[in-house]
């Protein structure tokens, strides 16, 4: 009989998922195929349990376990616990593909004496990862330089599952609202509409910026018209925005005209939205992307050059100045762009790294060793991120959202460089991101978009941004993208936008919708670690206690059955799952009520600190576990036939558990005998595998 006992928030003995070859004999169904003098049942040492397997033969013979030809993709390593006895040992292995053995492993080292050691050798080290034939496993005795043929022991032998790893303590930052954002622009029709007002809400929205991306730069705001054009009013005027905003309670981007407009303009925006109308609009960009040639800029006169660091860091003094004595809560914000030699536009000016002793002409580190210079310190720095420009490829998209961190990282070693310890406190933002720049096509209306959007924010929460806004809420139907039959999707038409309208919504808006329930402001962001490329996880702990795990498999057609471990957290055995995938957006494409097209809520009842789950292809699937009660006490000790606990409370339930994979915890229905604040409880019968707890009544 095993006792595994429960106390503070760590299971013993439960991997399900991983698959025990060896533990007190034989498992699973392997077989004995050793050719080496050994003892199945070795009562000493053991490293737990009853028996090890004790080994006394020459070089190169081997233990060895036999299966029928089964699938290793679910597993990642081979593992065994060693004692090498007298010690000075050299082991090896084999692994066999339908009975052929495959390449000789070395294992690094000599065993220790009379100590046990953990041995994980990588399925791919043996040339048995991913294969549907593995039948058997060969831990040899190997002569290599001085080893001896001293007897050792081996017990706990497994496979390892693959799976992602959950370590609560694993801190990254807190949750920003910031992150749940959008754009909106002029061009929106019917934007000030109660189906704008559902739509946002329903996706969980806390953030909108306007007027809407380079038009920004040819924008007047009062009049509502373009510069230049030869019509002036836009379906959705200042005013409109203003209605929708202020009723979302959002949090707002303005992006004031630097590229055909004057700082008056500016100061006299903030001064229309927050002094006479009260919105407290907070966050002002100066510019959209103004390093972009496709920018207008009429920037001009005197030394003043389009498109140019100097320039703009100059005329943002002004802004800055302008816009803050209307309104001086106000945050007003730089574009930038990482790399020190991006967008080198002129040669005019440059700017000389200190650390590096190197001169660079790139906009970032002209701008900001301008604003330095001058004494100007920018409340914020804004990015825009789009991964693609015309040419689309799924399998890369849903790899390049680790991009985040090394963007944050270099922004940040730019101001640290060229602006010295007065940069601290200045923020990055992004307020632009979707999968490609360019005219859209068959990605960006697909699921994979909505697999991106989800990966994208979730890696720009391990980063120091701030905040995260997608490229666009509701833009309209584009034919000239890419249409390559590679890419996956079923549409025939691309569209930058989350929604088409209150009846079409696109997988990226309902990826958004999903990543309300992920985290919110105040929760603290995890970092979970996945072993598998096509398995992303990522995890919050929420205000309430309880733990959310986003899974995203960016495989388009394996089902991957992983194993979650939970460290630091005892979930109760009922967990909340929220999942969008394949069938929604089938239902899309089969015109089904919008109900079908939503995200999946069911109920798992498996949650425990380590569980197996099957991950569909192309799919997110967000866990929401909620904390077990707490236990009321504390096992001391055991012997065979009792348990020994320790509580303060006069009333309390023990319950047991035979096997942890599932919900059942029953209460113990034997005997409880009660003695100087120490409670002994007798078991019996003393059989099979039983785990304790002490709960609420």
């Amino acid at each position: 009989m095993t006792l595994a006992l429960l106390f503070g928030t760590g299971l013993p003995g439960a991997a399900q998922g991983s698959l025990d070859i060896y533990t007190d004999g034989l498992d699973n169904g392997f077989q004995d195929w050793s050719y080496a003098t050994h003892n199945l049942f070795n009562t000493s040492p053991v490293h737990s349990g009853r028996y090890s397997i004790s080994v006394n033969t020459v070089y190169w013979n081997a233990i060895s376990f036999h299966q029928t030809n089964f699938d290793s993709t679910p597993y990642k390593s081979f593992t065994f616990w060693v004692n090498g006895g007298a010690g000075g040992q050299s082991l090896g292995m084999y692994a066999y593909l339908n009975d052929v053995y495959q390449q000789y492993y070395q294992i690094p080292g000599v065993l220790t004496p009379n100590t046990w050691q953990q041995i994980v050798v990588p399925l791919s080290a043996l040339g048995a990862a991913d294969q549907t034939n593995v039948s058997r496993f060969d831990i040899k005795l190997a002569q290599v330089g001085s080893s001896t043929a001293n007897e050792f022991y081996l017990d706990d032998v497994q496979l390892v599952a693959r799976g992602v790893t959950v370590d609560t303590t694993q801190t990254v930052r807190l949750a920003d609202g910031r992150w749940f954002g959008a754009n909106t622009a002029i061009w929106e029709y019917g934007f000030d509409s109660p189906d704008t007002l559902s739509l946002l809400t329903e996706m969980g929205c806390r953030t909108l910026r306007f007027p809407g991306g380079s038009f920004a730069d040819e924008y007047h705001w009062s009049s509502n018209y373009i510069e230049g054009a030869s019509f002036e009013a836009w379906p959705t005027a200042f005013t409109n925005f203003m209605d929708i905003a202020t009723n979302l309670k959002a949090n707002v981007f303005i992006t004031a005209n630097y590229g055909t407009g004057t700082t008056n303009e500016a100061a006299d925006w903030v001064n229309f939205a927050n002094n006479i109308n009260q919105c407290g609009f907070k966050y002002w960009e100066i510019g959209n992307e103004c390093y972009g040639t496709w920018e207008a800029d009429n920037n001009t006169n005197g030394p003043y050059l389009p498109n140019d660091p100097w320039t703009y860091a100059m005329r943002f003094q002004d802004y800055y100045n302008a816009m803050k004595a209307v309104d001086p809560t106000i945050k007003v914000g730089v574009v930038v762009v990482p790399g020190e030699d991006t967008y080198v536009n002129n040669l005019s000016h440059s700017a000389y790294n200190p650390r590096t002793a190197t001169t660079h002409y790139g906009w970032t580190p002209v701008l900001l060793s301008t604003l330095a210079s001058l004494g100007v310190t920018p409340d914020f720095m804004v990015h825009h991120f789009y991964p693609e420009y015309q040419v689309d490829n799924d399998p890369l998209l849903l790899q390049v959202a680790t991009n985040w961190a090394g963007d944050a990282a270099d922004l940040r070693q730019q101001i640290n460089d060229y602006f010295g310890p007065g940069g601290t406190n200045i923020e990055l933002l992004c307020t632009e991101n979707n999968a490609d720049a360019a005219p859209q096509g068959r990605q960006s209306t697909s699921l994979v978009n909505g697999l991106y959007l989800a990966d994208s924010m979730s890696q720009i929460m391990k980063t120091e941004f701030n905040s995260y806004l997608w490229w666009i809420f509701e833009n309209g139907q584009d034919t000239s993208g890419d249409f390559d039959s590679s890419l996956y999707g079923w549409r025939t038409y691309g569209d930058f936008g989350l929604v088409l309208d209150a009846n079409t919504r696109y997988p990226t808006f309902y990826a958004m919708k999903l990543m309300q329930y992920f985290a919110q402001p105040g929760d603290t962001i995890l970092n979970p670690a996945s072993d598998d490329q096509l398995l992303a996880a990522y995890a919050a702990k929420k205000t309430n206690g309880a733990l959310s795990l986003l899974i995203i498999n960016k495989d388009p057609t394996n089902t991957l059955t992983r194993q979650i471990t939970l460290n630091g957290f005892m979930p109760d055995p009922v967990a909340t799952v929220r999942s969008y995938g394949m069938p929604q957006d089938n239902a899309a494409q089969n015109n089904a009520p919008l109900a079908a097209q939503d995200i999946a809520t069911t109920s798992f009842t498996g949650a425990a600190p380590t569980f197996s789950y099957a991950f569909p292809p192309y799919s997110l699937t967000l866990f929401t576990f909620t904390p077990q009660p707490p236990w009321l006490g504390i096992v001391l000790s055991t012997t065979n036939t009792a348990v020994v606990f320790w509580t303060t409370n006069s009333a309390f339930t023990l319950q047991t558990n035979a096997n942890l994979s599932t919900a059942n915890w029953g209460d113990y229905g034997g005997s409880i005998n009660t003695a100087n604040g120490t409670n002994s409880v007798t078991i019996a019968p003393l059989a099979g595998n039983l785990f304790f707890r002490l709960s609420n009544p």
